[in-house]
């Protein structure tokens, strides 16, 4: 090794040294635990998406969706392992935006921070609306009333202490897990013990028996691969988390490495399990598969246990949502990238401008969508899907860009290496841009591809205007 490559080396990791030190130092406490850690990550990869989204996507493609979503998952194994071995190499808050500063440049750090704002905003705004419907269902209350309830009460959560808001994710995330566990047992029970109304008619051979496991065919399975990967966002929000953990590079590996099965239960097995006690051909788009499956069962309760569920999980999105958008709001302002006041945190270290104003903008579509609930909201809820992979592509070409510096001993390695890459972030980045090529064929998931390249240009010109008022800004400096 040369003089010069070994004085590089050493800057790279005085460097890296001195970013976990100010990591260490952002001003927030280290309050979330393993136990907390485990089941964000485990909440993130299940939500409406499975709870309701599956019912459209088995119409369209059959027993094979189950391949989908194996193999979706697969992606999603390595863009979480991806992350991983960025995280471990430097764990803090805010992640996503800093790494895409680093190893890409100011403007990639810029455009990654505001859009994943912008996907928990707009996916805040579309889960508190939900949840408000949901409760409809045993209440008469108006929608803006239980909206702005459940909004207050997840901002006063948000506010008080990290802790509580992962104990509150917890238990969101206990139920989606208790309820897809239960599902799956009571499948595997009338199928080897035959009770209930689907006992005479269920089988595995529904699987393969009504039109073959490809129904439509392969071009069926593909165009729901924009629905699979819809479900699977915010699997990445335990990214954002790191910089809050007691012991992240202990705990954050381990979560992690759950993925894989995380995936091959909730996703994989109860969908085996629902589309073998009642035939693909049955469901309907728009019904959840959950309640399709209990009502074939002939329990009765089945609609009200799923409504809670899917109560639970829009409010446990919303949750991550203001968690998230805080977070990352303050991220932008400590690198010059967004107004200062969003670098204010509370007593109990929880950022509280970039919350308020999140929360409050999360207030206001909710009245938009009360008032005016045609296409133009359509228009800024379909842009949440794009915006949200976004953050899985700068992940993906982050972590390359890092393993080129640290094969070559530029950067410290990272003690959680990510299996088989790069060539496994290239894999994922050539499935994603495949899903995207998807989106743009089909005319339902179209719509959200119309509003990147007008979020692109907002982005671009706000950025040259920050760089032109601060010159000297080092925040718009390529490290």
């Amino acid at each position: 090794m040369t003089s010069a490559k070994v004085d590089k080396g050493q800057d790279g990791r005085q460097a890296a040294a001195a970013a976990d030190a100010a990591a260490s130092g952002e001003g927030y406490q280290r309050a979330l635990g393993a136990r907390q850690i485990q089941m964000i990550a485990i909440g993130g990869a299940i939500g409406t998406g499975l709870f309701l989204g599956a019912g459209k996507a088995i119409a369209k493609a059959g027993p094979s969706l189950i391949l989908a979503y194996a193999v979706a998952g697969l992606v999603i194994f390595f863009i979480m392992r991806a992350l991983g071995e960025l995280l471990m190499y430097r764990p803090v808050s805010g992640s996503f935006s800093e790494y895409a500063r680093e190893f890409v440049g100011p403007f990639a750090g810029f455009v990654t921070g505001w859009t994943y704002w912008l996907f928990w905003v707009v996916t805040g705004i579309t889960e508190v609306t939900a949840a408000a419907q949901y409760m409809t269902y045993w209440f008469d209350i108006a929608q803006w009333v239980s909206a702005l309830i459940f909004t207050i009460i997840l901002y006063g959560v948000n506010l008080i202490s990290v802790k509580l808001f992962g104990e509150l994710e917890f238990w969101f995330s206990m139920v989606k897990v208790t309820a897809i566990i239960g599902m799956i047992l009571i499948c595997a029970g009338i199928l080897t013990l035959g009770f209930s109304d689907a006992g005479d008619t269920a089988s595995v051979t529904h699987l393969w028996s009504d039109g073959g496991f490809f129904p439509h065919g392969i071009s069926g399975t593909l165009m729901t691969l924009q629905i699979v990967m819809f479900a699977f966002l915010a699997v990445e929000l335990v990214g954002v988390t790191a910089g809050e953990s007691k012991n992240p590079k202990t705990v954050l590996p381990k979560a992690i490495n759950t993925v894989p099965w995380r995936i091959a239960v909730f996703y994989v097995g109860a969908l085996i399990m629902i589309l073998s006690v009642v035939p693909w051909s049955e469901f309907q788009p728009g019904v959840s598969p959950f309640v399709a499956a209990f009502q074939k069962m002939g329990l009765g309760v089945g609609a009200a246990i799923v409504n809670f569920v899917v109560l639970t999980a829009a409010l446990s999105s919303c949750n991550s949502g203001m968690y998230s958008t805080g977070r990352m709001l303050r991220d932008l302002a400590l690198n010059g990238q967004g107004p200062k006041f969003f670098t204010k945190l509370t007593r109990s270290g929880t950022p509280l401008v970039g919350t308020t104003v999140s929360a409050t903008l999360m207030l206001v579509g909710v009245w938009i969508n009360y008032q005016w609930p045609g296409d133009a909201f359509t228009y800024v809820v379909s842009f949440a899907t794009i915006s949200g992979m976004w953050a899985w592509i700068m992940i993906l070409v982050c972590q390359i860009r890092y393993r080129f510096l640290a094969d070559r001993g530029v950067l410290p390695q990272s003690t959680f290496r990510a299996p088989g890459a790069p060539y496994t972030s290239i894999f994922a980045l050539a499935f994603i841009g495949m899903v995207i090529v998807m989106m743009a064929v089909d005319k339902d998931a179209r719509i959200s591809l119309y509003c990147a390249p007008l979020w692109a240009l907002i982005l671009g010109v706000s950025y040259l205007v920050l760089k032109a008022r601060n010159p000297e800004n080092k925040a718009f400096a390529k490290r």
